[in-house]
């Protein structure tokens, strides 16, 4: 079943708030989340907030998405990322208008894949990668240096 609701506030607020009802049952989601989450009501707020931010681009979310994901990484894997996403597919796609839906869709999906690259891919260190290396002396250099050595 196709829904209805257009993009406005109070229709990412129903979303937001189905959706977690969902994610809160969910028997791999809920226990990660519910042991996250202590406040629902005010971290239902700012997930609105966070999707008002995005989708209409109102600047009610004021943030920082990856600290707060990364602290939990030692019980979240990118399979759990894919479920997270199956759940929103199916919650948007019964909820809003196609077009919303998809837009919905395809934000959240940029979003995860984000999450997952801040919280799974590690590059090199960029301090130890800018870090002057050791050059070996030139040749002409040493021969300076022994020059030197007995004197």
């Amino acid at each position: 079943m196709q829904g209805n609701l257009p993009l406005t506030e109070d229709a990412l607020k129903t979303l937001v708030d189905t959706f977690y009802d969902r994610i809160r049952a969910d028997v791999l989601l809920g226990p990660i989340f519910n042991d996250a989450i202590h406040d629902w009501p005010e971290h239902l707020e700012k997930l609105a907030a966070f999707w008002s931010s995005i989708m209409l681009t109102s600047g009610r979310y004021k943030g920082q998405p990856v600290p707060a994901h990364i602290k939990h990484r030692d019980r979240i894997n990118p399979a759990l990322f894919d479920r997270w996403l199956a759940i929103w597919r199916v919650t948007t796609d019964e909820l809003m208008e196609p077009a919303v839906a998809a837009g919905l869709q395809e934000r959240a999906a940029r979003i995860a894949q984000s999450l997952q690259l801040a919280m799974f891919f590690k590059l090199d260190d960029p301090i130890e990668r800018s870090a002057p290396q050791a050059r070996p002396a030139a040749p002409r250099d040493a021969a300076r240096a022994d020059d030197h050595q007995g004197v």
